[in-house]
C-alpha cells in the first residue's frame, strides 16, 4: 500500500528493523543500569521515528547518541537521571543554536568528502567488528538470563549468527521473503526453542514518565561529562554523514530535498529537548542506521512510522514487560544487523577514485578501528588534509 511518498508493505517493514541492532542493546543497558523509564524511552523514540518519516520521506534512523551512551553505562554513579535530563536539555539547545544561526553549515565546510568517506568507512568497520563480537558471545541472550548453550561443543549463539548471515546473503534482495523478518523469526524461533520468553515478566501498562528540572551541578556534570565529548561525532556522523550517505543512496534532488545539514541539526535539537525534559534517552541520526535500513529493504518514511508505531505500542502497553520482552531475542541477531549494516555503510568510500583522497579516509577508518573514537579519527583527519593540501604533499 502506498500512500503519497510512504510505502507500507513488508519490505518497508523488514527495513525498518534493521538498525534494532544499535538501538536495543544500548537502550536496554541505559533502562537497566542507569534507571531510565522503558516508557519515556520507547515511547520518544516511537514519536521521532513518525515524525522523522514523515517530514524527511526517508528511512531516518533514530538512535542512542554513542559517547553519552558508553559514558553513562559506564559510570552510573555519575551519570544519574537529573544529569541524563541535563544533557538532553544542553544538546538540544546547541543543536537547534547552530540549525538556526547557520552555524552548522559553516562546520560542514570542514568535511570535505574524503573526510566524509573516512567517518563511513570506520564506522562500517566499527559496527561489522561490534556484529562479529555479537555473534561470536557464548551467551544466547541480551541480558544472559539463560545459560550458554552449545550443540557437539560449539555455542549456539555462533551457530544462529553464521545460519542468519546465510539466509540474509540469500534473502536480501528478496521482496516476497525480506531478510530482516526472516532473521527475526529465525531468532524468535530460537529464543521459543531455549525457553527464553519464559524469563518475561507479562506485566501491561507503562512504566512512569516524569518531568525533570535539573540543576546547576547536573548542567555542568552534563557539560563536560556527556556533551563535549559528543557534539564532535554529532556533527561528522549524525548531521553531514546521515545528509551525505542519504544522497547517496537515494539520489540529489527531490528524494533528499529536505535532508539538509540545517534540518538533521533541527530535528535532533527538538527531539532531545523533550528527552531532557522528561529524562529520556538522548538521541540522533546516523548514517550507519540509514545504511542498516536501506539495506534491509526501506526505502520510504512509511519503514519509520511502521516501526514508531511499534514502539509506542510496545511503550504504552508493554513498558513494565519491556526490558525482559527485548532482551529475549538472541545476540547473533542484533550481530547479524550490526554486520550487514557495516558493511553497507562502508563500501560508500567506492567513489573515491584519488590516492590522496583514499588516503585520508583509510587513515581515519583505520584510527576509528583502533581506538573506537571517531572524534579523535576525523579530528587526525582534518589535520593531515590541511596539512596535505598546504604542503602540497601526495601520496
Amino acid at each position: 500500500m502506498r500512500i503519497g511518498p510512504h510505502r507500507f508493505d513488508q519490505v518497508e517493514f523488514a527495513g525498518s528493523l534493521g538498525d534494532l541492532g544499535t538501538l536495543l542493546p544500548l537502550s536496554v543497558a541505559l533502562i537497566t543500569i542507569n534507571g531510565l523509564s522503558f516508557t519515556t524511552v520507547f515511547l520518544l523514540v516511537g514519536i521521532f521515528y513518525i515524525a522523522c518519516g514523515l517530514y524527511f520521506r526517508l528511512p531516518v534512523p533514530v538512535q542512542p547518541l554513542k559517547v553519552v551512551s558508553a559514558i553513562a553505562i559506564a559510570f552510573p554513579e555519575k551519570v544519574t537521571l537529573p544529569v541524563i535530563s541535563a544533557t538532553g536539555l544542553i544538546f538540544g539547545g546547541l543543536l537547534i543554536l547552530m540549525a538556526v544561526t547557520g552555524v552548522i553549515d559553516r562546520l560542514a565546510r570542514l568535511f570535505t568528502k574524503p573526510i566524509v568517506r573516512g567517518i563511513q568507512l570506520g564506522l562500517g568497520f566499527i559496527l561489522a567488528m561490534k556484529g562479529i563480537g555479537f555473534i561470536q558471545k557464548p551467551e544466547l541472550f541480551l541480558l544472559e538470563i539463560s545459560s550458554s548453550p552449545e550443540v557437539w561443543g560449539v555455542p549456539v549463539n555462533l551457530l544462529l549468527g553464521l545460519s542468519g548471515v546465510v539466509v540474509v546473503l540469500f534473502f536480501l534482495s528478496s521482496r516476497r521473503f525480506p531478510a530482516a523478518l526472516l532473521l527475526l523469526a529465525l531468532g524468535i524461533a530460537a529464543g521459543l526453542s531455549f525457553g527464553s520468553f519464559q524469563f518475561v515478566r507479562w506485566e501491561m501498562g507503562p512504566t512512569e514518565v516524569r518531568w525533570y528540572i535539573p540543576g546547576m551541578a547536573d548542567c555542568l556534570s552534563a557539560l563536560v561529562l556527556l556533551v563535549i565529548p559528543q557534539i564532535p561525532l554529532t556533527i561528522g556522523n549524525a548531521v553531514i554523514g546521515t545528509a551525505d550517505t542519504a544522497r547517496c543512496l537515494f539520489g540529489p534532488g527531490e528524494p533528499t530535498e529536505r535532508a539538509t545539514y540545517r534540518s538533521f541539526s533541527l530535528s535532533m535539537g527538538l527531539a532531545n529537548l523533550l528527552a531532557g525534559a522528561t529524562a529520556g534517552m538522548p538521541v540522533c541520526h546516523g548514517a550507519g542506521g540509514l545504511a542498516a535500513h536501506y539495506r534491509f529493504g526501506a526505502r520510504t518514511g512509511g519503514s519509520n512510522v511502521l516501526i514508531g508505531l511499534l514502539f509506542c505500542l510496545v511503550a504504552v502497553l508493554f513498558g513494565k514487560a519491556g526490558v525482559s520482552l527485548f532482551s529475549a531475542m538472541p545476540n547473533a541477531v542484533f550481530g547479524v544487523f550490526l554486520l550487514f549494516a557495516g558493511l553497507e555503510l562502508a563500501v560508500l568510500v567506492r567513489d573515491l577514485k584519488n590516492k590522496d583522497d583514499l588516503f585520508v579516509a583509510f587513515l581515519i577508518a583505520g584510527i576509528g578501528l583502533a581506538t573506537a573514537n571517531m572524534s579523535v579519527a576525523f579530528g587526525c583527519g582534518i589535520a593531515v588534509s590541511i596539512l596535505m593540501r598546504r604542503g602540497k604533499i601526495q601520496i
